[in-house]
């Protein structure tokens, strides 16, 4: 059969200007259906949008999409299209939001849900629909009709029983995904889930709270057939199982291996073990990912994030001690007040960090957070849940708050520090940098205008 991937366009332009990784989980399911002998075409819509020319270029027999919550419409919006096209191609859908909500892809235009790990479980419907058979046997599927129906639950794949992920999909893409000054970068998964459990996160839900892991051997083989330089763990949380990331660090070591890495942390396994940071520094770790969140420690409690103010300071020393990039993570609370905005201000300067990034407190579907927030959500709009505008009630009216949120962008990150961070990027980057993060600012302040347009 002709398979056609589409990772679909971002809801927001914006957001493509900060970071854009590969489509890993595309690169997973086209592996597999591969090794089944069908035929793939993977189309990154954020780059290549004429999703419309390559349906009838490639004239699929079966379209998978995955997507995020602030997907949603356009999801549903490129399988009505395709469906007017050609009423007969099958379409499934999957992703982070199909395996949180299915429901909401009950629509005429989706013939098929996959929830979870979809490597296994698209094979299987491929195998059946090639049969004729019935596709109620195979579990981890959503059927989309009057009432929707669902297949029994799967349980979640071994990581190590997975193919690698075939990047020959996106070869005439991979120039394009970067992060920040990394560019070209490369995504790797070495891990699903976390040992946390942060009431805003859903990742450590969707594994029912395991944290699964591949074997290192088998992740030192992959990484050798990776042609970028630099490489993104894109796991969940990769530092998790230390005595694991230390045997692969040795395992890496002895493989000659030469690349650059980038990688999430917790404050807390930064703090207490500042000396496996420094093993990783040692065969190429650039940049950490952190989540700070906040700064305060009541701030913290309330997002369950199980860290205190002191640790995050102590977490920072260690990684500017090792000379390791910080790229820090923090949460604007819509109930924020303009000294709270002047207090995170404050916080992020004080810190020393490289670079840090706000975005807006967003209880997605999945999360504690959403189930605590549900019947206060000023909009159910998916286009509002991409960590840039609010759901929430704010305690500034709204034009106030962007234009709060908009200040902090600018004035988190002191301009030599800032300064400092982007002298890695080439002349070239360096001013298309500077020139989208205005551009961000400008449409953070104007935020406000989406919820005009909402109630216009």
């Amino acid at each position: 059969m002709k398979v056609l991937l589409i990772q679909p366009p971002s809801s927001t332009v914006f957001m493509d200007k900060v970071y854009m990784y590969e489509p890993l989980g595309l690169e997973y399911l086209g592996a597999g259906l591969k090794e089944d002998g069908h035929e793939v075409l993977l189309l990154d819509a954020r780059l290549e949008p004429d999703f419309e020319r390559a349906f009838y270029s490639f004239q699929p027999d079966i379209v998978g999409i995955t997507g995020y919550t602030n997907h949603l419409n356009i999801v549903k919006a490129i399988a009505a299209h395709f469906k007017e096209i050609n009423p007969d191609v099958f379409i499934i859908v999957g992703g982070h939001h199909a395996t949180v909500k299915p429901a909401d892809y009950n629509d005429q235009a989706i013939d098929l849900i996959v929830i979870g790990e979809g490597v296994f479980t698209l094979r299987q419907v491929l195998k059946h629909k090639e049969s004729q058979l019935p596709l109620g046997d195979i579990p981890g599927l959503a059927i989309p009709g009057s009432i929707m129906s669902f297949t029994a639950e799967r349980p979640y794949t071994n990581l190590d029983d997975l193919p690698f992920p075939d990047r020959s999909l996106t070869a005439r893409y991979r120039n394009h995904y970067f992060s920040d000054w990394m560019k070209p970068i490369a995504s790797i998964r070495t891990s699903l889930g976390c040992f946390g459990r942060c009431n805003f996160c859903a990742l450590w839900s969707i594994t029912n709270g395991k944290y699964l892991q591949r074997n290192p051997e088998r992740i030192v083989a992959e990484l050798h057939g990776i042609q970028e330089e630099i490489v993104f763990f894109c796991d969940d949380e990769s530092m998790c199982d230390t005595r694991r990331m230390d045997q692969l660090a040795d395992l890496i070591q002895v493989a000659g291996i030469r690349k650059k890495y980038f990688l999430y942390g917790r404050v807390d396994t930064i703090v207490k073990h500042p000396e496996l940071f420094a093993k990783w520094k040692n065969i190429g770790l650039i940049q950490v990912f952190v989540g700070f969140e906040s700064f305060s420690d009541e701030h913290l409690q309330g997002l369950n994030k199980n860290i205190t103010v002191a640790q995050q300071e102590e977490a920072v020393k260690i990684l500017n001690d090792l000379n390791i990039d910080i790229y820090g993570s923090f949460i604007i609370d819509p109930s924020f007040t303009r000294q709270e905005f002047d207090q995170l201000i404050a916080y992020t300067r004080k810190l020393n960090i490289s670079y840090a990034a706000l975005s807006i407190l967003t209880p997605l579907p999945g999360t504690a957070l959403y189930e605590q927030n549900k019947d206060r959500l000023l909009t159910h709009d998916p286009k509002f849940f991409d960590f840039m505008h609010t759901v929430l009630p704010t305690a500034l009216p709204l034009k106030q708050f962007y234009s709060e949120y908009a200040r902090t962008l600018m004035k988190a990150t002191p301009v030599p520090r800032y300064f400092r961070f982007i002298s890695k990027f080439d002349r070239k980057r360096r001013m298309s940098t500077m020139k989208e993060l205005y551009g961000v600012v400008t449409d953070v302040r104007e935020g406000y205008k989406w919820h005009l347009a909402k109630e216009s």
